[in-house]
């Protein structure tokens, strides 16, 4: 009987609750319902006071309360999680305002909003690159704001997410090998891939472990090779190695690329 009557109360309570909202978004009165979507948004119901404002932002536009309303409504989308409509709304913030009270708020948002989005380094990262677009202007806008050091941390976190992104690519064409070659080797696909990921991010946290796959796969590429083709490959095997070891003198792989070191110069007869 006692759990009968809870989801009484809580049914009545609720329902109370939706025609109390309902009337107060009919309320032809725009000062009253925009101060219960502020009452909504300070009580945490994001919901509701993204229901009002929606209802009202485009009236309130020329007002005195055109600019709170947008960033309130922006917010209310970063707060419930909807973080590519809170982005689109602070856009549409400094779009309009761009010296606004909030421009400086709104375009670094508009940028962690899309932070907060980013997908999964085996996803598609567009959304990656609008973020570090927005969060790049942010700081040229205001080179000097207070949230300068997190937007830069938010731009180097995300590099390294396109930088494994890109490592997990070449590590795939290493792993394919001679199968289903791409281009006639993939192994030289994983060389072109781990390349040019150290050429466009050289201070990448993932720099030793992308030059030993580049070394793996030189060392693969000249193992695998037709007899014409060895000398050369091993002799650019020889050179990554020189290469490797003098940037990771103390490398945790140090011992593996001894070994493909060992092979080349054994093939070439090199002492």
């Amino acid at each position: 009987m006692r759990k009968i009557a809870y989801i009484l109360i809580c049914s009545v309570l609720l329902l109370a609750s939706c025609t109390t909202f309902d009337k107060v978004y009919k309320n032809v009165d725009m000062g009253y319902r925009y101060e219960a979507a502020k009452g909504y948004y300070l009580e945490g119901n994001y919901l509701k006071a993204s229901q009002l404002l929606e209802s009202m932002v485009t009236m309130l536009k020329g007002s005195d309360k055109a600019e709170e309303s947008l960033i309130m409504l922006a917010r209310c989308y970063y707060n419930s999680g909807d973080y590519e409509t809170a982005s689109q709304y602070f856009k549409v913030y400094y779009s309009n305002y761009p010296r606004g009270e909030f421009a400086e708020y709104a375009r670094f948002y508009s940028g962690k909003s899309l932070y907060e989005d980013i997908a999964e380094p085996e996803l598609d990262q567009s959304g990656t690159y609008q973020a570090i677009n927005e969060l790049q202007l942010f700081m040229e806008y205001f080179p000097y704001s207070d949230h300068r050091d997190e937007a830069q941390d938010m731009i180097l976190r995300m590099h390294e997410l396109l930088v494994e992104k890109e490592f997990l690519s070449a590590k795939l064409y290493y792993e394919l090998g001679d199968y289903m070659a791409y281009m006639g080797n993939n192994y030289q696909a994983c060389i072109n891939t781990a390349q040019n990921v150290l050429n466009d991010y050289p201070y990448t946290t993932l720099r030793e472990e992308i030059s030993m796959l580049i070394l793996r796969a030189r060392y693969k590429m000249a193992h695998n090779s037709v007899e014409e083709k060895k000398e050369e490959r091993y002799r650019a095997t020889i050179d990554e190695y020189y290469a490797f070891k003098t940037e990771f003198p103390d490398s945790k792989y140090l011992k593996e690329a001894e070994k493909f070191h060992k092979e080349a110069t054994k093939f070439l007869k090199i002492d």
